[in-house]
């Protein structure tokens, strides 16, 4: 990373000189939703999750039809044809007849000044080309001798590297997943390592193959084998045990700027529980998506872990552990950590963005609220996974932070296109956790999922705890999905039972990661619940072989979509604070980008080949939404009034030149 005697930060910029629109349609694409009638979802999470039944009895006029809706864990759903148009109708008119791929082009990238010599340049992966200094540069830096006589160009780095790995891919054929998975992350790791220019454009240019392998689901794996995996270190740690230093701490990082923190108290990771300050791993993984999908400049990102403890008692006697060896704090000890971390980056980067990553679902609401208002935070699990959901199907999860931020967020929506209030809305959905149904009758409700417990007498054939089945036997719902971190509660017997769904084409959405966490697997789903279902979920599957030259497609609905767009349209905005029209205007940007054709085949999300693309495209509508919400304080030389005067294509275009994109500087020596 950065040298605290650099004077000045490499930001490699690719300009894009040609103004682009992109029209996204994810989900809701051409909806015509006249009126919902019958809506019924049920929803299931079982990770103290929810689930949500819907069920509307009298008519709600909309823009489009709507019919039946199930929702596990939190968000709408579709109907028949129609209800994967709601987004669309809500949000662009951009033209998809104007939507192109982005070529980045990049005049001769400026010098960028040093401090340093010799190994030192060699030994810092922000710096180091390896055999890519040509010769006049190994002269003015001290490198002749240094290094092998021949250079290599950056085309021939990258072409090596790449045959490196695939042949590590020949290598490993029939080998277990897990351990190959965890090859492809170390020669990918230590690349990072050694050369960050190279490491970060061979990720963005194969963004599709490496994001499973820096992301969901080998993350999680990384995770859980970290401690053993350490070789050096990334990122910043706070512990318990730095109450009253972290003012002074926090200025141990040697970059001058951050734009970009996520933070973990690896308390949940994934599905996968306490992993205490292994889960790392996260904030790590999540910022180099940042890098690849919305060109934050890797110079100013961190990674941070805020070490409390962990309750996890194979970890606290595990010899290779690396974190505190003590329980985790909890009550006000809890959040005076997390109060003074706050308040020390804001005081020395005030305008920084942090993204809470994987927190227990109590502190990741608690946290939420406390913050939102005063810092540039937004919880990604709640309000991204949300997002996600809501762009993806308008609808659907469960009552574990995710889930609960879905439904909150679907809610909004479906009240805001339907004209009714949101209380009309929530009345009628039904939520699960891993106690079944939830009612007004359950003891000791968690407050989150307070508003949503259902009144007996409202429930007719369904009781207090009422398992998933019984659910949708009862509702027929047209959207069954799970954020339970349950691998497999969606058995045989609830898929068999969606075949009943008043739904022609319902839809199925496994959120919970990683793959071994998914309430169903791709193939089960097509199997059980028949090929006209549409399937979504958190972790990568195979597309299914339905015969007769039929596919039964597999839609990712994966975070990337939404968190770097939030993250870098707030940057450019210069928003103080992430508001919910701000995530808002993001889910409804990605909701609008497929096509009803693409619907149709039950394709619901683009490919993450067009993620700058589509980051872009999210990213302008955040912006716009600050702008529109009077925001904007805007950056760096653009200001709040010449935000406001740019159209939506000039946005986009906006957004797309302040991306960095990795190119080799030269670097020029000044004592």
């Amino acid at each position: 990373m950065m040298n605290e005697q650099t004077t000045e930060v490499c930001r490699n910029s690719i300009r894009n000189d040609q103004k682009r629109t992109c029209a996204f349609s994810l989900l809701e694409s051409n909806l015509d939703l006249k009126r919902a009638n019958d809506i019924s979802l049920a929803a299931t999470n079982l990770d103290n999750g929810a689930g949500i039944a819907f069920q509307m009895e009298e008519s709600i006029p909309l823009d489009c039809e709507l019919t039946g809706i199930v929702i596990i864990a939190g968000l709408f759903v579709s109907e028949e044809k129609p209800m994967w148009r709601l987004a669309r109708c809500a949000s662009s008119n951009l033209s998809r007849s104007l939507r192109r791929r982005c070529f980045y082009t990049a005049a001769i990238p400026g010098p960028c000044i040093v401090h340093k010599r010799g190994t030192d340049i060699l030994h810092d992966p922000w710096f180091n080309k390896d055999t890519g200094f040509p010769l006049t540069e190994r002269d003015r830096l001290g490198l002749r001798g240094l290094l092998p006589p021949r250079v290599i160009s950056f085309e021939h780095q990258y072409d090596r590297f790449m045959e490196s790995y695939r042949s590590l891919e020949k290598n490993t054929q029939g080998q277990p997943h897990g351990s190959v998975s965890l090859a492809k992350w170390r020669i990918l790791n230590r690349l990072h390592d050694r050369n960050e220019t190279l490491y970060y454009r061979v990720l963005i240019d194969n963004i599709k193959d490496f994001a499973p392998i820096i992301y969901t689901p080998t993350v999680g794996l990384v995770c859980q084998n970290y401690s053993g995996l350490f070789r050096r270190p990334r990122g910043m740690y706070f512990s318990a045990k730095d109450k009253g230093e972290m003012m002074s701490m926090i200025y141990n990082w040697p970059a001058h700027q951050v734009d970009m923190i996520v933070l973990t108290d690896g308390s949940r990771i994934l599905g996968l529980g306490d992993l205490g300050v292994q889960g790392i791993g996260i904030p790590i993984g999540k910022l180099d998506i940042y890098v690849a999908a919305a060109g934050i400049n890797p110079q100013r990102i961190l990674p941070v872990m805020l070490d409390v403890g962990t309750n996890n008692q194979k970890l606290l006697e595990d010899p290779l552990y690396l974190g505190l060896r003590q329980p985790r704090l909890e009550g006000e000890e809890y959040l005076s950590i997390v109060d003074e971390f706050m308040e020390a980056v804001h005081t020395r980067w005030p305008k920084a963005i942090v993204q809470f990553e994987d927190f227990q679902m109590k502190w990741a609401f608690e946290t939420l609220q406390r913050y939102r208002k005063r810092f540039c935070m937004f919880n990604d699990d709640i309000q991204g996974t949300a997002g996600v959901a809501l762009a993806g199907v308008t609808g659907n999860m469960g009552a574990g932070s995710a889930g609960l931020g879905v439904l909150n967020m679907a809610i909004e929506a479906l009240s805001r296109m339907s004209g009714n209030n949101e209380m009309a809305v929530k009345n009628k959905c039904y939520l699960l956790d891993k106690d079944g149904l939830i009612t007004k009758e359950r003891k000791n409700i968690d407050p989150a999922a307070a508003p949503f417990a259902k009144d007996l007498k409202d429930v007719e054939g369904l009781r207090e705890g009422a398992s998933p089945i019984e659910v949708v036997k009862k509702l027929k719902p047209h959207v069954l999905l799970g954020l339970s971190g349950v691998g497999g509660i969606f058995n045989e017997e609830v898929l068999k039972a969606m075949r009943e769904s008043d739904s022609t084409k319902p839809a199925i959405f496994a959120m919970s990661n990683p793959t071994m966490n998914a309430e169903c697997t791709a193939a089960d789903a097509f199997k059980y619940a028949g090929p006209n279902i549409v399937f979504g979920s958190g972790s990568p599957f195979e597309d299914v072989d339905l015969g007769n030259g039929k596919v039964g497609h597999v839609n990712q609905a994966n975070n990337m979509y939404l968190f770097p767009g939030i993250g870098l349209g707030t940057l450019l905005s210069g928003a103080h604070i992430i508001t919910d029209g701000m995530l808002q205007a993001a889910a409804e940007c990605l909701a609008s980008y497929m096509t009803d054709e693409e619907i149709q085949k039950g394709i619901l999300y683009p490919s993450i080949d067009s993620i700058r693309d589509i980051t872009a495209e999210v990213g302008a509508a955040v912006l716009r939404a600050a702008v529109e919400e009077d925001l904007a304080e805007g950056h760096g030389d653009v200001g709040p009034r010449e935000l406001k005067q740019m159209s939506k294509p000039e946005t986009v275009a906006y957004v797309s030149r302040n991306m960095w994109f990795p190119v080799y500087s030269p670097l020029v020596h000044e004592k």
